[in-house]
C-alpha cells in the first residue's frame, strides 16, 4: 500500500453533497484545497469541523452564519455599518460577539448600534 499527500477533491464532495452547491461553498472547499481545513477554518472563525460540515451539507448548525463569515473572510463581501461606514461581514459579527467595554468609545458605539436596530446584526 502506497501512501500519497493527495487532497481530496473538496469541489467533488461539495457537489456530491449539495447537488448545485452555493457559490459560498465552492470558495470554501477551492480554499481548503489551496491551504489547509485548519488554516481556512482560522480565517473563518469556525473549528475544522464545521469547514468540513459545511462542505459536506451535514452541518446541523446555523448554515447562515457560517455562510457570513466566509461571505466576510474568504470572498471579501461588505456590508454598511452605522458607526464604521463599511465593514466585511466577518468583521461585523465579530463586533457583535465582543461584550460591553468601556475601554474606547469606538466599542462603547459598536456595542450600542449592533444591538439598537441595525440591519446587519444577528442579536435578538
Amino acid at each position: 500500500m502506497s501512501l500519497t499527500n493527495e487532497r481530496p477533491d473538496l469541489i467533488a464532495r461539495a457537489r456530491d453533497a449539495w447537488g448545485k452547491p452555493p457559490e459560498w461553498v465552492l470558495v470554501l472547499a477551492e480554499a481548503c484545497m489551496e491551504a489547509t481545513q485548519t488554516a481556512v477554518a482560522d480565517e473563518v472563525g469556525y473549528s475544522p469541523s464545521v469547514i468540513g460540515q459545511a462542505i459536506a451539507n451535514t452541518y446541523q448548525g446555523d448554515m447562515s452564519r457560517v455562510e457570513a463569515r466566509v461571505r466576510g473572510a474568504l470572498m471579501k463581501e461588505k456590508v454598511r455599518c452605522p458607526v464604521l461606514v463599511e465593514v466585511t461581514r466577518d468583521e461585523c459579527l465579530n463586533w457583535q460577539k465582543k461584550p460591553f467595554s468601556t475601554a474606547s468609545g469606538l466599542n462603547v458605539k459598536m456595542h450600542r448600534a449592533c444591538r439598537a436596530g441595525c440591519p446587519n446584526s444577528r442579536l435578538n
